[in-house]
């Protein structure tokens, strides 16, 4: 059968999700099954320099982009993994959107698209707002990508008894970034017992000026310590390979997820999976996939607006609407609570669960019947 795909292929997350997928896609074929013929048209250019070296990958990848040009009729269904901004366009007459939306207010334009779709969110929470606006839609959760990310239990990345927390995500307003870190610091700051990482690098903020390039991450830094950072708060740069990022998932005992909106969340995801533990806002898409069991949960405050003039700039035709918010004080009950946990056992043995519950094979067999049923 053949089926197309049309898929961003980088260090991102649409396109670490894309990368995972079509690696399944790879592996399946090289094991024999060649039931499905794949035409590849890539989003942007392919870059695969934070995946592991895979030469055979790389060639297989090609193959089924060359095939594509050279043989593809519209008459194939594609599955597109896409923002709702560019998504109207389709390579076929039948097209499957997987996106991935954070806010709750979806404009004219943003409806539009998902109409003209066979539409897939990761997000249940999404799910119900599309569906208050008339549009039916199909949830389609995200993975594990075991083919980057795994446990490591044979290596001790701190030489005492320190609990290290980390906190995720290309730095936004909307990530609650400063209220998290600023939050902690007053609790925890100074305190040896305890360790803030904070992997939060924003390569959207390096701008290319006729003076030169210009990297606003420092001064971010800086503001939100305030000038003063206390020493057991660590910022790390940009980690390029994915096997960098593992072990620095690997090296902290808690991971904090308290963004204000996302539409899956991955690194919070494959943190509670390879067994941290987990201090989450009871809200979005953390909802999906996260349990009582496997996290501790924050309740949501009322909302606020989303709009920050970067990211998300107030009157655009895509990204309208608000965010959740959440109080600073239960936050910090929520991590005490992580920490008794981390005493009690180290491992998150509920979180492991996830990632035989959420598989690359899961996800991949999600879509080709969502395709096979156009």
């Amino acid at each position: 059968m053949k089926l197309g795909l049309n898929l961003p292929i980088n260090s991102v997350s649409f396109g670490q999700t894309s990368t995972a997928f079509l690696r399944t896609l790879f592996e399946r074929e090289k094991a024999g099954d060649t039931q499905y013929d794949w035409y590849l048209f890539p989003i942007g250019q392919p870059d695969l320099s934070a995946q592991k070296d895979d030469r055979e990958f790389g060639a297989w990848i090609q193959a089924k982009i060359n095939r594509a040009y050279e043989g593809y009729t519209r008459d194939i269904p594609v599955f597109k993994l896409w923002h709702l901004n560019g998504s109207l366009e389709s390579v076929a007459k039948n097209q499957t959107l997987l996106t991935f939306y954070e806010l709750d207010n979806p404009t004219k334009i943003e409806l539009n698209i998902a109409r003209n779709n066979k539409v897939c969110f990761s997000s249940k929470y999404t799910q119900e707002i599309f569906k208050t606006f008339g549009i039916d839609s199909h949830y389609l959760p995200l993975f594990f990508d075991s083919s980057n990310f795994s446990q490591i239990t044979n290596k001790q990345f701190h030489n005492d008894d320190r609990i290290v927390f980390n906190v995720c995500g290309k730095f936004e307003r909307r990530k609650h970034h400063a209220k998290i870190i600023q939050s902690w610091i007053k609790k925890f700051g100074g305190n040896r017992a305890y360790v803030l990482q904070c992997a939060i690098y924003n390569p959207f903020l390096v701008q290319q000026t006729p003076q030169g390039v210009v990297d606003h991450n420092p001064r971010i830094v800086n503001d939100l310590v305030n000038g003063n950072k206390p020493f057991n708060v660590t910022f790390y740069p940009m980690m390029k390979e994915n096997a960098i990022y593992n072990e620095f998932l690997n090296s902290s005992n808690i991971i904090i997820g308290m963004s204000g909106g996302e539409g899956w969340g991955l690194p919070e995801f494959h943190s509670t999976a390879i067994g941290k533990h987990a201090v989450l806002l009871n809200a979005h898409a953390y909802k999906s996939w996260a349990t009582p069991e496997a996290a501790t949960f924050v309740n949501p405050a009322p909302k606020i607006e989303a709009a920050d003039g970067a990211f998300f700039k107030k009157g655009d035709a895509f990204n309208q609407g608000n965010i959740f918010d959440w109080n600073e004080d239960e936050f910090i009950v929520a991590c005490e609570k992580a920490i008794e946990k981390v005493k009690s056992n180290p491992i998150n043995t509920e979180g492991l669960k996830l990632q035989a519950e959420y598989s690359r094979d899961k996800f991949a067999d999600s879509i080709i019947e969502l395709l096979k049923n156009v």
